[in-house]
């Protein structure tokens, strides 16, 4: 046994019975060798190809969304003829068995049939673009084919509607086509 003189008496330990500070610093030691440090750069490939692949898949389900709308589009506006399409076969019909006395009302069919396009226009929002004798003449809508010296009407003023346009919302269609004056 050693003998107690006051001073204090230091064993060697082991190099199995390490202290708690040097096993931390081995156990760090080992998981640095087995988990390595993740690479910056394969990071950023991983959320770049993520972030690819959330907008590819973005970008094919609103194709897919805007065909879908067109698809409603044209069905609504086709709905909205079939009727007028069904009514002008029933006049083509009536007219071959028509004679002289009848043409009063194949004309008042075809005027209906007129109405019911113009119904069907308004139904869907296109409206007539305005476009009368004496209207002044706008290039944003009207299309100027002829040019006419017109003594009654000023300058730039519609004389003569050769075609009707029409608008949808703010768009034009189809500009009406006319005649100038002056």
């Amino acid at each position: 046994m050693a003998e107690d003189n006051g001073e204090e008496i230091f064993f060697p330990q082991d190099e199995e019975n390490e202290s708690p500070a040097e096993e931390a610093e081995v156990t760090e030691e080992v998981a640095e060798e087995v988990i390595p440090e993740p690479d910056p750069m394969e990071e950023m490939e991983k959320k770049y190809l993520a972030l690819y692949a959330e907008y590819e898949n973005f970008r094919k389900r609103t194709a897919r969304e805007k065909e879908k709308l067109y698809q409603d589009a044209v069905a609504d506006v086709t709905g909205q003829w079939l009727t007028l399409i069904d009514n002008i076969a029933r006049a083509v019909d009536s007219t071959k068995n028509a004679d002289e006395n009848s043409v009063e009302s194949v004309v008042a069919g075809i005027e209906l049939l007129a109405k019911q396009a113009d119904d069907v226009l308004a139904k869907i929002g296109v409206t007539v673009i305005e476009a009368e004798r004496g209207t002044k003449f706008d290039p944003n809508l009207h299309e100027a084919v002829m040019h006419v010296e017109d003594s009654e009407l000023g300058e730039q003023e519609i004389a003569q509607v050769f075609q009707k346009g029409y608008i949808y919302k703010e768009q034009v269609i189809r500009h009406s086509v006319v005649q100038v004056a002056n």
